[in-house]
């Protein structure tokens, strides 16, 4: 922790870091690194859960835009965009901290070196620079520095940018990238900042080491934006002998296992200038028919310069100035590092002094702190409780004594009701008694009545029996007279 925190304040005290920002899984393509995709749109495809995509940076500025597998510990492809042409500047390679170990703190790329002691798990996602030692492979760069310059090229020198290529192979990929780019396709784009390269590699089942994946093929993919919309592809195999394979994107596209897609509507569709692809593949062909030649005159004019070194190293004077001078200049080189390491350990040494009496006095602040909001708390609760539990009291004194008059009033209530009720029923009772005796001779009136009635009618019924009788046997028995009669 202590090393990560000095490691930041050099960052802030010296420019000129790099930094390789890892993007969110949330954040839109490459975050800011979108501007070195074709319509800021990166290629469809390469979804894995161990793809990364890094926004390549340095001085605070995107520079490139890369996406890492941390399975195979090599880049899949590069984007960038054409600058200007420079010499490769001094080798200076870096690793991203935050591949191997995503909670460190350190944002900015680091040495190597200085990541051992501050980075978890360093390797176990990212490749390093002992996997190259005594593998026969090199560190190859698909964004080629020397197409870069200034901060454009010091970002390109992180392992995250790099694939194993052998030193006959990664000087023949820089060569035919340089002479693509800058004789065939520059040329032909008229604004220089609408060319978007993709440089990449398709991992293979052969590892340097067991660890790093060493590329099936590697290829280059130009889209150019105006005035005319154009592309183009090419494919480089491993050997060494190989060129350059120009072929349309379509046809570089099918040879990826995922089917990917680089380019947004395929880099104007079917609106792609014909000439333009045809004139860009024409001078490919002219540049590529003309490389022996050249290479036989870069090494003649080699073996020339060589002689005259030679011839220059053997002169008497130079011999003995270089003997002389040797010696101081190692002696200059002991004491700058002498000098650098002790200024380093000094700063190291008030950093870590400030720090613990920051620490101890911060320590102690916080603490007071604490002591005092935890007090102010306490009393606060306390005096806001206070009427609280004065109005709860008061509320149950009241609810008490209502209860105890209420509950009076309901026993005095059940008390009186007792004999009150018996004394009403024993004086309603002769009034009950009288008030019933008209009712009483009407009921026997009413009885008596109806069966004088019944009476009655019982013996009308039966005198009319007998009537009907002695009729109907009167009428049997006497015999009706004659008319005459």
């Amino acid at each position: 922790m202590e090393m990560s925190i000095l490691f930041s304040l050099c960052i802030l005290a010296f420019p000129g870091f790099s930094q390789g920002r890892v993007v969110g899984v949330d954040e839109a393509g490459f975050a800011e690194c979108n501007e070195f995709f074709y319509g800021e749109t990166p290629p469809e495809g390469f979804a894995e859960p161990f793809h990364v995509k890094i926004c390549q940076q340095h001085n605070k500025e995107p520079r490139f835009a890369t996406l890492y597998s941390t399975e195979d510990k090599t880049p899949l492809y590069s984007a960038f965009k054409y600058t200007k042409a420079a010499q490769r500047g001094e080798e200076s390679w870096l690793v991203e901290p935050q591949l191997d170990d995503p909670g460190n703190d350190l944002e900015e790329m680091v040495h190597e070196a200085d990541a051992i002691g501050s980075v978890n798990n360093l390797g176990a996602s990212q490749a390093l620079t002992t996997d190259y030692v005594d593998s026969g492979y090199e560190r190859g760069q698909l964004n080629p520095s020397s197409l870069n310059e200034d901060d454009f090229q010091r970002a390109t020198y992180t392992l995250t940018n790099a694939v194993p290529m052998t030193t006959s192979l990664s000087k023949s990929w820089y060569r035919d990238v340089e002479n693509v780019v800058e004789q065939a396709l520059v040329p032909h784009c008229a604004n220089r900042a609408s060319l978007y390269l993709v440089a990449g590699a398709v991992p293979s089942s052969l590892r340097v080491k067991n660890k790093v994946s060493i590329p099936e093929f590697l290829w280059l993919a130009a889209c150019c934006d105006a005035p005319e919309a154009w592309s183009v592809g090419f494919v480089k195999r491993m050997s060494e002998e190989s060129r350059l394979e120009a072929q349309s994107v379509e046809e570089l596209e099918k040879q990826f296992p995922s089917g990917a897609r680089l380019f947004k509507s395929n880099c104007g569709g079917d609106s792609q200038s014909q000439e333009q692809m045809e004139a860009v593949l024409q001078t490919i062909t002219q540049i590529q028919s003309e490389e022996p030649i050249l290479q036989t005159m870069s090494s003649k004019h080699g073996e020339g310069q060589g002689a005259k070194e030679k011839h220059g190293e053997g002169s008497l004077l130079k011999r003995v100035a270089s003997i002389i001078v040797a010696p101081f200049i190692k002696l200059l080189r002991i004491i700058i590092y002498v000098v650098m390491e002790v200024v380093r350990y000094m700063f190291y040494f008030l950093w870590h002094v400030v720090k613990q009496l920051s620490n101890a006095v911060v320590g102690q602040l916080y603490s007071f702190w604490n002591g005092v909001m935890s007090y102010v708390k306490e009393i606060s609760t306390v005096l806001v409780n206070i009427p609280i539990d004065v109005a709860k009291v008061a509320a149950n004194i009241v609810k008490g004594f209502v209860r105890i008059v209420q509950n009076t009033m309901i026993l005095t209530y059940r008390i009186l009701s007792v004999p009150v009720g018996l004394f009403l029923h024993i004086m309603a009772f002769p009034i009950d008694s009288l008030c019933a005796i008209p009712s009483v001779l009407k009921d026997i009136a009413v009885g008596i009545g109806g069966t004088c009635s019944l009476i009655v009618d019982a013996t009308a019924a039966l005198l009319s029996g007998f009537y009907y009788l002695a009729t109907h046997i009167g009428r049997r028995f006497v015999p009706k007279g004659s008319s005459d009669d």
